[in-house]
């Protein structure tokens, strides 16, 4: 069982900027692709962002494509995901998700096996 633990949420005013970081325990971790998805209140979750085992390659959804960056970093076994320019509509609750079969549909949900439990961001106007 792979346990996943998100960290880095917060307030912070538009125009700013937060850096969420997501852990998981096990070596494997470091060979799972992995994904960030966002639920805001009254809300579908959506797709955020999606990088490799390797962190070869990346992907991310309209909305935050050119003001967020997903990146992997192995020394420390955890997957960071740098937001800027955030706005009051990314205002939302933050998951990060594991997947061990490195599936080419990373923006559907079920393709992950593993979910953290969320952090709040919450962006003021």
């Amino acid at each position: 069982q792979v346990h996943v633990v998100e960290s880095g949420g917060g307030l912070v005013q538009a125009g700013g900027s937060l850096r969420l970081s997501c852990v998981a325990s096990g070596d494997s971790f470091s060979r799972f692709s992995t994904g960030w998805f966002r639920q805001a209140p009254g809300k579908e979750r959506e797709f955020v962002a999606h990088i490799s085992w390797s962190g070869a390659s990346t992907d991310y959804g309209d909305a935050v494509k050119g003001r967020f960056t997903i990146s992997r970093d192995f020394a420390e076994n955890t997957v960071h995901l740098q937001m800027n320019n955030l706005k009051p509509e990314d205002t939302a609750v933050y998951y990060c998700a594991a997947d061990p079969w490195g599936s080419s549909a990373y923006r559907v949900e079920r393709s992950y096996d593993y979910w953290g439990q969320g952090t709040q961001v919450t962006v003021s106007s």
